[in-house]
């Protein structure tokens, strides 16, 4: 899907990942569904706040193969490559995002745009458990 590439863009794309996940079966309160969640917020935040070039969107694609891993894309228009996690200053309000991301995620990565200027920041993760199975919801007829 592709947003805005402005703070609210960014929290669209959090949400619908979480509403996402939900309806393949992994509540908003699991594990999974919260830190692959967090993980695109981290991305897509780091999208708009350092990808961004005005008049441009970012994308997001989520998804989930047969064995239940997860792989979040977050793509943008900059050509820059990002910078290796540090440590953040301790009374500092920003600089955490890629660490959560190194911390969350079984591996992540850039890969340069191919056909245009850009980048792709992709991340991916296991959860430790499936999906919850849906319960039938009884109909009743009036």
């Amino acid at each position: 899907m592709r947003f805005t590439s402005t703070p609210r863009g960014a929290r669209l794309a959090r949400r619908l990942t979480s509403h996402r996940l939900n309806e393949w079966g992994y509540p908003y309160t699991s594990s999974a569904n919260e830190t692959v969640t967090l993980i695109t917020a981290e991305l897509t935040a780091n999208a708009v706040r350092h990808g961004h070039v005005p008049g441009r969107d970012f994308q997001l694609r989520l998804t989930e193969n047969g064995g239940g891993a997860f792989r979040i894309e977050v793509t943008d228009t900059r050509s820059e490559k990002l910078p290796a996690p540090e440590t953040p200053d301790p009374y500092g309000e920003s600089g955490r995002g890629l660490l959560l991301v190194n911390a969350l995620a079984d591996d992540w990565g850039v890969t340069a745009g191919a056909t245009a200027p850009g980048k792709t920041v992709w991340a991916e993760f296991r959860p430790a458990s499936g999906p919850t199975p849906r319960r039938r919801t009884p109909t009743s007829t009036v």
